[in-house]
C-alpha cells in the first residue's frame, strides 16, 4: 500500500479549507493526544490554515500516560498552535463513583465522550469546526466511541488506512518519535491498539483493502495466503460496528398508515 503523499496533502488541505468555507468559519479546533492520528491531523490543518487558525486541546484523565502529553506539546510547539490543557477527571470522576463495577470498556467510553464534549464547547467558544481525526481503519472496524473519539465537523484522515496515515505523517514532518511508537488510545495504562484487536496494523490493513477495497470473500482471501481466524476476526469487527458508521435509522411509516387529511 502506498500513496502520492504531496498529492494526497495538497488534496486534503483543499478539502480542510472547503470545509471551512461552507460553514462560514475560519478557524479548527481538535484533540491533539499525542498519537498519530491527531498529530498528522494538526499538521494538515496548520498546512492548510495557519498556526494561528488551529487550536489544540489536551484531555487528559489522571492515569494517561505522561508521554501522550509529551508528545502531544512536542507536536503543538513544532507548528506553533496555541495548546491548551483542560484535565478531564473532576467531570468523569463523580459519575464513576456512582459505579465502583463500571469495567474498563465503560470507562473508556465515558472518557471519549467527555473528552468531545469538552472539544465542541471550545469550539463554539473559539467559533471553529471540530477537526476529526480518525482513520479508514479505526472506522471500519469499530474501533472507536460512537459520539466520542469519531465525533466530528469533517474528518480529513477518515480514507486512509493506517498505514497510509502514517506515510503521510513522514511526508508533513510529524516527528518520529510519534510515528514510531506503538498506536493507543491511552484509556487505561499499557493499553495498545494492536494487542487488543490481536493484528499488527499492517495485517489489518491488507484484509480490510482485500475485504473492503476490492470485495473479496473469505475463500478468497484465505487463497491469498491469510490466516483464516485473522479473516473471521476482521470480518466480524466489519459487521458488528456497521451501526457506527451511519446516521441512526429511523423507518419509514407507509403512507397507508397515514390518515388523509
Amino acid at each position: 500500500m502506498a500513496i502520492n503523499e504531496e498529492a494526497v496533502a495538497s488534496f486534503l488541505g483543499d478539502f480542510i479549507r472547503e470545509q471551512l468555507e461552507a460553514a462560514g468559519l475560519e478557524r479548527v479546533v481538535l484533540g491533539l493526544s499525542g498519537g498519530i492520528d491527531s498529530a498528522t491531523s494538526a499538521y494538515l490543518a496548520v498546512r492548510a490554515l495557519g498556526p494561528k487558525s488551529v487550536k489544540a486541546l489536551l484531555l487528559p484523565y489522571r492515569t494517561s500516560s505522561p508521554q501522550s502529553k509529551a508528545h502531544a506539546l512536542l507536536a503543538a510547539r513544532d507548528l506553533g498552535i496555541e495548546a491548551q490543557e483542560i484535565e478531564i477527571a473532576p467531570m468523569v470522576d463523580p459519575y464513576m463513583e456512582q459505579f465502583p463495577d463500571m469495567d474498563r470498556i465503560r470507562k473508556g467510553n465515558l472518557m471519549a465522550r467527555a473528552r468531545m464534549m469538552v472539544v465542541y464547547d471550545q469550539s463554539a467558544a473559539w467559533q471553529a469546526l471540530v477537526l476529526g481525526t480518525g482513520n479508514k481503519t479505526e472506522a471500519l472496524l469499530g474501533y472507536t466511541t460512537l459520539w466520542g473519539d469519531m465525533a466530528c465537523a469533517f474528518t480529513p484522515l477518515g480514507d486512509l488506512y493506517k498505514t497510509e496515515v502514517r506515510q503521510l505523517a513522514r511526508y508533513l514532518g510529524v516527528p518520529q518519535e510519534i510515528i514510531e511508537k506503538k498506536p493507543s488510545a491511552d484509556l487505561w495504562a499499557g493499553q495498545t491498539d494492536e494487542a487488543e484487536i490481536g493484528l499488527t496494523y499492517e495485517e489489518m490493513d491488507a484484509l480490510l483493502v482485500r475485504l473492503v477495497d476490492q470485495g473479496l470473500g473469505a475463500e478468497e482471501v484465505l487463497r491469498l495466503g491469510f490466516e483464516r481466524d485473522k479473516i473471521e476476526r476482521i470480518r466480524g469487527m466489519i459487521r458488528n460496528s456497521e451501526f457506527k458508521r451511519r446516521m441512526p435509522l429511523a423507518p419509514k411509516i407507509p403512507e397507508a398508515m397515514r390518515k388523509n387529511p
